[in-house]
C-alpha cells in the first residue's frame, strides 16, 4: 500500500483548504498527526500546517470530533471549468457606429440612427 492510500481522508492532497478545515474537524488525534506527518513529507504547505496544528492543538484542549465521515467517498471539490469565451464575428458585431465628428474637420456631424 502506498503512504496515500492509507491517510484518514480521500484524495487528501487535492482537496482545496477551506474543504479540508472543515474535513479535518472529524478527525481524532491520530488522524491528524498522520496527516501532519504526510505533508511535512510530501507538500509542507505553511498554511496547511497551521490549520492542522491548530485543530490538533484544539483536540487535546479539549475539543471532540465532529460526527461523520471526513468525506470518505466523496470526490474532492474541483474548480468550475470557464465556458469559453464567444468568438467574434460578423454576426456578433454590433451595428456600425460613426466616429465622433469633434475635433476632425473633415469629419460633418452625422445623425444618430
Amino acid at each position: 500500500m502506498t503512504d496515500r492510500s492509507t491517510l484518514p481522508i480521500p484524495d487528501y492532497d487535492h482537496l482545496p483548504l477551506g474543504s479540508l478545515e472543515s474535513r479535518i474537524r472529524t478527525l481524532d488525534e491520530s488522524g491528524l498527526e498522520a496527516l501532519l506527518a504526510h505533508e511535512a513529507k510530501h507538500g509542507d504547505r505553511a498554511p496547511v500546517m497551521n490549520v492542522l496544528r491548530q485543530r490538533l492543538e484544539a483536540l487535546r484542549g479539549g475539543a471532540k470530533p465532529s460526527g461523520g465521515d471526513g468525506g470518505a467517498g466523496t470526490m474532492p471539490e474541483a474548480q468550475r471549468r470557464a465556458e469559453p469565451e464567444a468568438k467574434a464575428s460578423p454576426a456578433t458585431e454590433g451595428p456600425p457606429q460613426n466616429p465622433p465628428s469633434q475635433g476632425v474637420p473633415t469629419n460633418p456631424a452625422q445623425p444618430r440612427t
